[in-house]
């Protein structure tokens, strides 16, 4: 075998590789490396009937369920099903699937048909005369004849077919279609991000509207109880035991504890509102469904958060910036083999005549076939530009990623240690809390038997309604935090 053959044999088998391989880098799902256990599960604070993280099971998939409430449970079930945010990107993800089969017919064959009609004058005579032909009575006949026959105008008649193919012999289009394909992957994960996402303010929004529902039906048995004690002044003045200045801190009293409702149906109203728009539907739909009174639910004994290495499979947003990165390392591979030979195939068949009558006729048949090798030569640059710009936007994908990684270990830290604090606050707010209605139900009876006075009793109440208020908010936080370290953790896009 020749140098050249071989070369040939070389140059063929190195564009078979590259066209089953592809240029650029293969890719490589990215491993981060995580601790092995949360800081926040190693030496939890003991608070009495705080929530317990376990890191021996794993996190479950629909985290709301432990709450027990069949209300939010209705509720996340009809934000997965109307919520116009999640339906608009998974029209997102459909457009991207698309994309991967727009970007795969790049590397077929593609065949046209055609058919046309042409009325043409050749415009014979005056060719011939500018080439200095003679076409005057010296002519013979036969020639004027047949120039003549020429110059008339004629139909031309045309069917026929071209097919064209390049030949993705560097591997460009497959490269094309893998980006595609993680694109698609990316779509997916931030639809799924996103629906862990709006599940996690639904729960949140829910136990606003159920704290605000405790916090006014605590503020009207204050306000009962307190229409009582200004009573009792009323009556106690009338009978010389009380001053007129007592009677006007008890109504004061009931005019403060009266001014605190608004702001609750305040609250109670814009979730309700929120809640109706995260479920797809009309601002005031839940208004009557939630205009009573209610209590937030129980929080569960133990949360499963497993261990950081699940984080990876578990959280959308991490398996997002990794389908980012493959999508950026086959751009790569797309723009490196944009510096090779384009490799193209081609060819027309058809029917040609003058009339319909023998169009179909074998004869009138017609064909060319052939190949085009486009080199690129000069760009000015802009082909290596390209390469490097891709390399670029991997470097940053990559970084990326292990941010996002990091952000979601730190997301699931604060959420156990804001878990344990609120909840060593919660048990001691819950021990003032009793300790102060003890000392307010002494109070008032030490001033109905007149012996103390109304200012005592007036600053022992308020500061149990402060603790009462403060209990019910710190029992919502709780809530609110198990909700973020659930989100934290990931789970909720799953297919029950």
């Amino acid at each position: 075998m020749t140098h050249a053959a071989r070369a040939r044999v070389m140059f063929l088998g190195a564009c078979l590789v590259a066209g089953c391989k592809g240029m650029g880098p293969d890719f490589t799902p990215p491993h981060e490396p995580v601790p092995e256990q949360y800081a926040g599960v190693a030496h939890p604070a003991a608070a009495p009937g705080a929530p317990r993280p376990d890191a021996e099971s794993a996190p479950g998939s629909f985290w709301w369920q432990e709450f027990h409430d069949a209300e939010l449970n209705r509720l996340e079930e009809l934000t997965v099903a109307g919520n116009l945010d999640l339906k608009a990107a998974y029209l997102r993800l459909v457009e991207a699937r698309i994309q991967v089969q727009s970007a795969r017919a790049q590397g077929l064959p593609s065949l046209n048909g055609m058919a046309s009609f042409n009325r043409e004058q050749l415009g014979l005579a005056g060719i011939l005369k500018s080439q200095g032909i003679s076409t005057g009575p010296t002519t013979a006949a036969s020639t004027q004849a047949l120039i003549g026959a020429l110059e008339q105008p004629v139909n031309i008649y045309q069917l026929g077919f071209d097919a064209s193919w390049e030949l993705d012999l560097f591997g460009r289009v497959r490269r094309s279609v893998e980006a595609a394909k993680a694109q698609s992957v990316e779509a997916a994960e931030a639809r799924n991000d996103l629906l862990v996402s709006t599940e996690a303010e639904v729960a949140q929004t829910y136990f606003q509207l159920r704290a605000a529902q405790v916090l006014r039906a605590i503020t009207q048995n204050l306000i009962a109880d307190q229409r009582s004690v200004v009573e009792l002044t009323i009556n106690r003045h009338q009978f010389g035991l009380a001053g007129e200045a007592d009677v006007e801190s008890a109504r004061a009293q009931l005019s403060s504890l009266q001014s605190q409702l608004p702001p609750y149906e305040e609250t109670l109203a814009a979730s309700r509102h929120a809640l109706a728009v995260l479920t797809g539907q009309a601002p005031e739909a839940l208004d009557a469904e939630f205009a009573g009174s209610g209590e937030l639910p129980p929080l569960p004994a133990v949360v499963p958060v497993g261990v950081p290495a699940q984080l990876a499979r578990r959280r959308p947003d991490i398996r997002d910036a990794e389908a980012a990165l493959h999508a950026a390392t086959a751009e790569v591979g797309v723009s490196v083999a944009s510096l090779f030979p384009d490799v193209a195939l081609s060819g027309t068949f058809g029917l040609r005549n003058l009339g319909t009558r023998y169009l179909f006729d074998w004869a009138s048949h017609f064909y060319t076939a052939g190949g085009t090798v486009s080199i690129p030569i000069f760009r000015g640059g802009a082909l290596v530009s390209s390469v490097r710009l891709s390399r670029a936007a991997a470097a940053e994908a990559a970084l990326n990623y292990r941010k996002t990684v990091l952000v979601a270990l730190q997301e699931v830290e604060d959420g156990l240690a804001n878990l344990e604090n609120d909840s060593l606050r919660s048990a001691a707010l819950r021990d003032t809390v009793d300790a102060d209605q003890r000392a307010l139900d002494v109070q008032l009876d030490a001033y109905r038997h007149g012996l103390v006075t109304y200012i005592t009793v007036l600053t022992q109440q308020l500061q149990t309604v402060q603790a009462r208020q403060q209990f019910a908010e710190s029992t919502s936080t709780q809530a609110t935090d198990l909700v973020k370290l659930y989100k934290a953790l990931g789970g909720g896009w799953e297919s029950p």
